[in-house]
């Protein structure tokens, strides 16, 4: 009898059976009368389980820790190593899988901005220097002026310099109602999620395989390619 629940179970035996008190039959098995006693504080759930089944419906590839920052957006309380076994349980575990990405339900469409920083758009531009190094560039644009707020080259940008720059635009000309973005891993990174709850800034993801969701920056990118791209050759960063 190694669990708890068998040790319960053998001390009820011993009481029922053979009359003993409590306290004699923990001694018989060895059992500590705490173990016997103990009852759950668990509460129920349920609420927590259907909002965390939603999600994952509505975010196919969110693992469990994205899932917590929304859920503690929505004020639910939970300890992640408690959501984690919940997350198991309903199996909503999220599978390697290859192919094309292809949306799923139905979306409405995005209405247009009327004034500035009501929306902006987001998206990577990816070229090469003379050297065959890879550079990204991050395009902000205001979806109402159709102003290009950034361009940030470098090698590389995670979630965490995406969430930078910003802030950065943010301080020298205010903030936005809403961005809209791909559901590329910088932009759906737990950086960018912790960002837009603490920066109160509503976050569109477009469907995959839709970049027609997101046209005033993919717009921009193709200007910007047949302009400027194709027709420069860059030998460094600060070139760049």
């Amino acid at each position: 009898m190694v669990a708890p629940a068998a040790r319960r179970e053998a001390v009820a035996y011993l009481e029922a059976t053979y009359e003993m008190s409590e306290r004699r039959a923990c001694q018989v098995i060895s059992c500590c009368r705490m173990t016997v006693r103990y009852a759950s504080r668990h509460s129920d759930d349920g609420t927590l389980r259907e909002r965390m089944r939603s999600m994952a419906t509505e975010r196919r590839r969110f693992g469990y820790r994205r899932l917590h920052v929304l859920l503690k957006r929505e004020g639910f309380v939970v300890n992640h190593k408690r959501l984690f076994r919940m997350y198991r349980e309903e199996k909503l575990t999220v599978r390697r899988r290859g192919g094309r990405k292809r949306a799923m339900g139905t979306r409405s469409p995005m209405l247009l901005p009327m004034a500035p920083n009501e929306r902006w758009s987001l998206d990577f531009v990816s070229d090469q220097l003379t050297d065959g190094r890879r550079l990204r560039i991050l395009c902000v644009v205001d979806d109402c002026s159709r102003e290009c707020l950034t361009l940030t080259v470098d090698t590389s940008l995670s979630g965490g310099r995406v969430a930078r720059e910003l802030d950065r635009i943010i301080a020298e000309r205010g903030r936005p109602k809403m961005i809209v973005s791909d559901n590329g891993t910088e932009f759906t990174s737990n950086a960018i999620l912790s960002w837009a709850d603490s920066s109160r800034v509503g976050w569109h993801y477009i469907a995959p395989g839709k970049p027609n969701q997101n046209a005033f920056v993919e717009s921009f990118n193709g200007r910007l390619r047949d302009e400027l791209l194709n027709e420069t050759l860059f030998t460094s960063l600060a070139h760049a």
